[in-house]
């Protein structure tokens, strides 16, 4: 069931000063000296079968300072697509800004690399663009599993590499299936196929377990990626082929994966949880809150 305008607006005055005076409560857990060089968020996920704005209120309500932008429920599914428009990123920026939220990750979905190369780069710059609108750090890719497209697709990529790095804006792909679901294939990505210092990957153990069907650790697939990671969406993972997991349920044993991402050389950065157990809005913002708890005693360690 989706949240209409109206249903919106009665939630926001319900939640009310309450929702947005946890952002300055939240403050201090987000970016305790516990979480030192490491920027805890959580993307808009867990929230996607309502508006955006309930899950910004959500993510202050539990603590957070950050906040990735994925999913949502409008036409595109998604809060930045390629058929956002500059005045609707501009509203992200004023609902972000307004609850205290920083932007470390944007996924903004596909490039129709499928029309043509060059209708892939303006996608490309599209997404850049809004990426600097909401003053995001990082634009997550989710590859491409067709090997017809797959040239083309990180062409378009690499061909705006610069124009990203210009606006202060890296670029990254994550496990995510097909020719992309594993370390050696993002890394073989990133190194070979763009081959620019501005695409690194945004690793994701729990998608590691449920492309190989939980025969593949993300302990040991972590290995494969020294030296190129620039975040971490913090994703479990149970059996069969479920990731809707609030991190420390699963199987990802995540101390010891975030413990060989560091020894590669990711010592500092965005850990953004992606996925929660779902529920209810407040078994969801209980879980919010549990799992920003989670990470920032992961980082503790």
């Amino acid at each position: 069931m989706t949240s209409t305008r109206r249903e919106f607006l009665g939630r926001s005055a319900q939640f009310g000063a309450a929702g947005l005076a946890a952002v300055a409560l939240g403050a201090s857990a987000a970016e305790s000296p516990a979480g030192g060089p490491w920027k805890i968020g959580i993307y808009t996920r867990p929230w996607d079968k309502l508006d955006y704005r309930v899950a910004l209120d959500a993510i202050a309500a539990a603590g957070y300072k950050h906040a990735g932008l994925m999913t949502t429920n409008n036409d595109t599914h998604l809060v930045i697509s390629v058929k956002t428009t500059p005045e609707e990123a501009r509203q992200v920026a004023e609902e972000c800004a307004k609850r205290g939220l920083q932007v470390p990750s944007v996924y903004g979905g596909g490039i129709p690399v499928n029309e043509s190369l060059e209708a892939g780069i303006a996608g490309m710059r599209t997404l850049i663009d809004h990426c600097a609108t909401v003053k995001a750090e990082n634009l997550l890719m989710g590859g491409i599993g067709d090997e017809k497209l797959y040239a083309l697709y990180y062409q378009a990529i690499a061909e705006t590499c610069d124009y990203a790095a210009e606006k202060g804006i890296g670029i990254s792909v994550k496990p995510h299936g097909g020719l992309n679901a594993t370390g050696p294939q993002c890394r073989k990505t990133v190194e070979e196929t763009v081959g620019h210092k501005n695409f690194r990957i945004w690793y994701d153990p729990g998608n590691i377990y449920y492309y190989s069907d939980g025969a593949l650790s993300p302990v040991d697939d972590a290995a494969t990626v020294d030296g190129l990671v620039a975040g971490m969406c913090v994703k479990d993972y149970v059996h069969p082929k479920e990731v809707a997991v609030t991190p420390g349920d699963g199987m990802v044993d995540f101390a010891k994966v975030l413990a060989r991402l560091k020894q590669g050389g990711f010592t500092k950065g965005a850990l953004v949880v992606e996925c929660l157990k779902p529920g209810d809005e407040a078994q969801l913002l209980a879980e919010a809150k549990r799992a920003r708890e989670f990470v920032e005693q992961l980082v503790a360690q």
